[in-house]
């Protein structure tokens, strides 16, 4: 993620004043800031159709504990960025995804159970720590000819009528037809363009870790209902290998993480009732606030935002990576066959494609988790026949599967079957 210092804030300009071209300053179709997995995805995305493309950000260690399930549409896209290769043996599947409701509520339904062979699917998706996908799209980028990796962080950006300049904390510029901000939550870029965000917290926090234990875990992936927000347990690869994400109370997360290995894995292991067997901790940690953000319009003069730049909602249901690499596959098609990437009618036609989409998943988030932090009557109940009815009727399953997975208004084509 771009990172921009104390000192270099007072240098950013806003994206409504003017660009003076230079000649000195090399001109891309497309200058991508953000080096995490959607920045690098757009970019690859972007270059694989011959664009000139550069790639702006600093190439961080990532090392938290954190896990992404890549959903089958995402598979699909790294695939045609030639990325999932080298992924593949470092990825789980996740072929079963089971629901338990552990809240302790009158209306508890019996557990769902969701198998992808019923959607037509050999997974639902694929497990995979962030650090090693980040890496293989950042040994990707460096094989792609029209893709240029430029490893400084943005220090503000402007825009002329046919083009944007981006300064580099290092000196020198760049300048781009089109700006694509992945520079995550706090984005300067879109902070500098005065983009409307709306912002808001929850009273949680969540613990991300590895975990390894003796019971296979069958490529299940578990999610427990509690009071607190969920607690779910993805399989890695081995069998024996599982990611963790328990959004808990923000005192009772923050004494978790403080808590030894040991003790950590016991309290892991009572969690989830014992059903991998013994727990040993087996990874760095995490400790993620949970907040969301959401952008009305995704786009300014010459500039598009993707990944957490336009959204930012809890770690449940495996849809924030997801729904970024969505961004930078709509982008590709919203400039594919355009003269000039950063054009207005470009630009507007992505920001109407993508509004419904995130619109959808922030919201399907922000219900579940909001759902399992009261205990009214009324919203326990709606939740559980929510979940009854989603394990009783198969034609009802099948439709929120499909949905979940790979949405079918809207899907970029790059991530179509």
């Amino acid at each position: 993620m771009t990172q921009i210092r104390h000192d270099d804030r007072s240098r950013i300009r806003s994206v409504s004043q003017t660009a003076e071209p230079n000649s000195q300053t090399p001109l891309y179709d497309v200058a991508v800031v953000g080096a995490g997995a959607v920045g690098l995805a757009s970019a690859l995305a972007l270059a694989r159709d011959g664009l000139r493309t550069a790639l702006v950000g600093r190439h961080a260690p990532v090392a938290d504990g954190r896990t992404v399930a890549l959903l089958d549409g995402s598979v699909r896209l790294l695939r045609a960025l030639g990325a999932w290769e080298a992924l593949e043996p470092q990825a789980a599947p996740l072929t079963e995804m089971h629901l338990i409701d552990d809240t302790g509520s009158l209306f508890r339904p019996p557990p769902a159970r969701f198998v992808a062979r019923e959607i037509g699917l050999d997974a639902f998706g694929w497990n995979i720590e962030n650090s090693r996908l980040v890496e293989a799209l950042r040994a990707r980028a460096r094989e792609v000819p029209d893709l240029t990796l430029i490893e400084h962080d943005s220090a503000g950006c402007t825009v002329a009528k046919d083009r944007a300049l981006l300064a580099l904390d290092g000196g020198g510029s760049v300048a781009a037809r089109l700006v694509v901000a992945a520079d995550g939550g706090g984005s300067p870029l879109r902070e500098a363009a005065g983009l409307t965000a709306r912002r808001w917290t929850y009273p949680q926090k969540a613990l991300t870790t590895i975990l390894a234990h003796t019971s296979d875990h069958r490529e299940v992936s578990t999610e427990f209902h509690t009071r607190e927000g969920p607690f779910t347990l993805v399989p890695l690869p081995g069998g024996r290998r599982s990611s963790l994400v328990w959004v808990s109370a923000e005192a009772r997360a923050e004494a978790l993480s403080a808590l030894d290995d040991d003790a950590l894995a016991r309290a892991i292991e009572r969690q989830a009732q014992s059903m991998l067997g013994q727990m040993r901790i087996d990874g760095p940690r995490g400790l993620v606030p949970m907040r969301g953000l959401s952008v009305p319009r995704p786009v300014g003069p010459r500039l598009a935002l993707v990944g957490e730049a336009a959204h930012v909602f809890p770690p449940i249901g495996a849809q924030g990576l997801n729904l970024g690499l969505r961004d930078a596959a709509a982008l590709r098609d919203a400039v594919a066959g355009s003269r000039d990437a950063g054009a207005e009618s470009v630009l507007s036609g992505f920001a109407r494609g993508r509004a419904l989409d995130a619109r959808l998943r922030t919201g399907a988030v922000d219900t579940l988790n909001r759902s399992l932090l009261t205990a009214f009557l009324p919203s326990d109940f709606a939740r559980g026949a929510g979940l009854l009815a989603l394990s009783t009727i198969a034609p009802l399953r099948r439709l929120v599967m499909r949905e979940g997975v790979t949405p079918r208004l809207g899907t970029p084509s790059l991530m179509r079957g």
